[in-house]
């Protein structure tokens, strides 16, 4: 029998580590949070499987001046429906800038012999600052 308690707080160790390796600049590890063909939805991209996500991730210069970057997760919806599930988060991105940009993530995972991993995680920006580090990856 599942144990769906043991399910969700497995999905939520997967959200924060997708998080703390982006924010790090970790895209391998990130990437890895992704089944062999999830897709990555957004600015108009949907990138099919890790390399494919972190080569889309990779392009373009970083700036200079930006010295850290934070996602914060909050409120996540967790439905566990045998080995596969859904999960919908808040989330706030702050740099050194300050407060960048706030959307949602919606999720699809799916149960590996790796653990959770996303098979679709779709990006949608609700706020952005006037200067938004997302606007400047949006104009890639």
């Amino acid at each position: 029998m599942a144990d769906l308690a043991a399910d969700r707080d497995a999905i939520r160790d997967l959200l924060a580590r997708y998080t703390y390796h982006g924010d790090r600049g970790r895209l391998g590890e990130m990437t890895a949070c992704f089944a062999a063909d999830g897709v990555l939805e957004f600015l108009g991209q949907a990138p099919r499987g890790p390399a494919a996500i972190e080569a889309a991730l990779s392009s373009g210069t970083r700036d200079a001046r930006l010295t850290f970057i934070r996602h914060h997760i909050t409120n996540p919806l967790i439905a566990v429906d045998g080995d596969a599930s859904t999960a919908r988060s808040y989330f706030t991105v702050h740099s050194n800038f300050g407060p960048d940009h706030s959307g949602t993530y919606d999720d699809r995972l799916v149960r590996t012999v790796a653990g959770w991993r996303f098979t679709h995680r779709r990006v949608r920006i609700d706020w952005q600052a006037e200067g938004s580090l997302f606007a400047k990856m949006a104009s890639r």
